[in-house]
């Protein structure tokens, strides 16, 4: 009777959520219908011109939020992409003073992953328990964005557990890819990207613990920075998965386009946020840097072109060499690298984060509630009794003869304080040696590889993928500053695999890529590169991504046109 009523709960709690978003979306009735000349206008200016417009009250603070208000409710109608909407909010803070239109990022309509804290409105994560969860004050997160002149206006949707390359819940539904509504938008930030791709907003947080500012970028063809621990605020928050810090969580910004990614990053830096959040450094902007790495600097680029776990797909490393071959035109040294092995990252990643036995993210289900496919997956296979497992990994390992899916396997299981001392001591060394092969024997300014091994996935495909995360999971372990970019997209012609292609050859986890990448279904999906720097190296990061979207031009990625 217990869990019958918990599950009556559960659909009553999702079902007000989404009867509340509607009758939101109903009663902005200004915010409806065509765009006219001037939302236009404003909707195609970067938000440096924006921000200085409003300082010169060229134009006014709401008839930005206005056009983009209109804009993200196009766009959530075509992905399903919001989940709170805080544009009526929105309108009285604009009014009332509660934002500060003279600071660097005045007038600028700001979209925020679900699980950011905003006074006055739910922080669910996508779980059904966590609805009427609002506070009354914003978290430091918003106080900060409010403080520089940003206006927060919706919220994003997410998968339930944060721990997927997908963005579906109950509470708030499936978010869909705005260029083929049969494929994810990527997640666990997949709400955002789809929502700027589809040209619903210009600048964004999200959250990443293992690609979830990446993969979604990637998949729906925005740009992002994935920022090393203490450069981006992390308080004010609610999350899957409170007090992992074995493999850290990390917020950081995403964009519609490179400059906007830039001037978002510089202005939120530029607000002191060790002012506000006592977990971030206090390490100015630093423009020497930026002019270093935009300047005419010959650079020496890394190229990792296979993680040896998982090839990329045709189209993702077409992607790479694009890249590469405009950089060699610019006369940049380009070499190939093959760092300390990947795959051993991944696996001390992969046990550090899941080292609690995948026990917290399922605390907060209740009955019956929809559990994502790929996090389902990496329970089910935790709560195997061991002498089950055992033999599951003899057989992967000697019947099969995977070395690669069965050492994954092997340790997957709830680890004691003692195991997971041992881990984050594997973690330590493990960065250690990466750091002494980049400076020793690479001696590179930065590294570009691909973002994944395959584009956008179906939706549920995350059941055979979930593990396919090696290339962005790495830099998590390292705690690198990362930045994506789209080059490219999926074409059918170019991107078949080869006749002699078999998967049944691959290890277990290039096998879960491959049943999924289908050039012909996949055409028209877009296709990014990474751009790697150490840790902390955000504004060398950014300053390498102008340097290669220069390189490339009249061939750089186009974006999708807004509706």
């Amino acid at each position: 009777m217990v869990y019958l009523l918990d599950y009556f709960q559960h659909r009553r709690d999702c079902n007000f959520k989404q009867a509340e978003r509607t009758q939101r979306i109903q009663s902005l009735t200004s915010y409806h219908g065509a765009f006219t000349a001037s939302e236009r206008q404003t909707l195609g200016k970067p938000i440096e011109e924006l921000v200085q417009d409003v300082h010169k009250q060229v134009i006014q603070p709401i008839d930005i939020l206005r056009a983009y208000g209109k804009a993200a409710l196009k766009a959530h109608e075509k992905t399903n992409s919001v989940t709170e909407v805080m544009i009526g909010a929105a309108e009285g803070w604009v009014k009332d003073g509660s934002i500060n239109m003279k600071g660097p990022l005045a007038g600028i309509p700001v979209s925020l992953k679900d699980s950011i804290v905003v006074g006055g409105f739910d922080t669910t994560v996508g779980y059904s328990c966590n609805v009427g969860n609002k506070g009354e004050k914003d978290g430091a997160m918003v106080r900060i964005l409010k403080d520089a002149g940003a206006v927060p206006y919706v919220k994003t949707n997410l998968p339930v557990t944060l721990l997927s390359f997908e963005s579906t819940n109950d509470v708030w539904g499936r978010c869909t890819n705005p260029h083929n509504n049969k494929y994810s938008p990527g997640g666990s930030t997949g709400g955002e990207a789809a929502l700027m791709a589809a040209g619903g907003g210009r600048i964004g947080i999200g959250s990443d613990v293992a690609g979830s500012v990446r993969a979604p970028a990637h998949f729906s063809g925005i740009y992002s920075l994935r920022c090393s621990t203490g450069r981006w605020p992390k308080n004010g928050m609610c999350t899957s998965m409170p007090g992992q810090e074995g493999i850290p969580s990390v917020f950081s910004p995403m964009s519609r386009t490179l400059g906007d990614l830039t001037y978002f990053t510089r202005s939120m830096i530029g607000m002191r946020p060790w002012k506000y959040d006592h977990s971030v450094h206090p390490i100015p902007w630093r423009d020497d840097v930026v002019t270093e790495y935009e300047g005419n600097k010959k650079l020496r680029v890394g190229v990792l072109r296979t993680d040896r776990v998982v090839d990329p797909a045709p189209a993702c490393a077409r992607a790479v060499e694009e890249v590469v071959q405009a950089l060699q035109k610019q006369g940049h040294e380009v070499v190939d690298v093959e760092p300390p092995s990947p795959y051993e990252a991944l696996y001390i990643a992969s046990q550090l984060l899941n080292a609690d036995g995948c026990k917290t993210f399922k605390s907060f289900f209740r009955t019956g509630e929809w559990e994502d496919t790929g996090a389902k997956q990496m329970s089910w296979l935790m709560s195997l009794p061991s002498p089950f497992k055992w033999v599951y990994y003899m057989w992967v390992k000697y019947v099969r003869r995977d070395e690669i899916w069965a050492g994954l396997v092997k340790d997957w299981k709830e680890k004691s304080a003692y195991e997971q001392w041992k881990f984050v001591a594997k973690r330590e060394a493990y960065k250690a040696k990466f750091h002494a092969w980049w400076e020793e024997e690479a001696k590179i300014d930065i590294m570009i590889t691909p973002p994944n091994a395959t584009p956008a996935v179906p939706h549920d495909g995350m059941h055979d993928a979930i593990s396919s995360c090696g290339y962005t999971f790495l830099f998590n372990l390292l705690d690198y500053t990362c930045g994506i970019m789209p080059i490219t997209h999926v074409d059918k012609a170019l991107d078949q695999l080869p006749s002699n292609f078999d998967i049944k050859r691959l290890n277990g986890v290039a096998q879960g890529a491959y049943k999924l990448y289908d050039a012909t279904a996949m055409h028209g999906l877009p296709v990014a590169i990474q751009v790697v720097g150490q840790r902390l190296e955000e504004e060398k990061v950014l300053a390498v991504m102008k340097t290669i979207e220069d390189a490339l031009g009249n061939d750089k990625y186009q974006l999708l046109e807004i509706d």
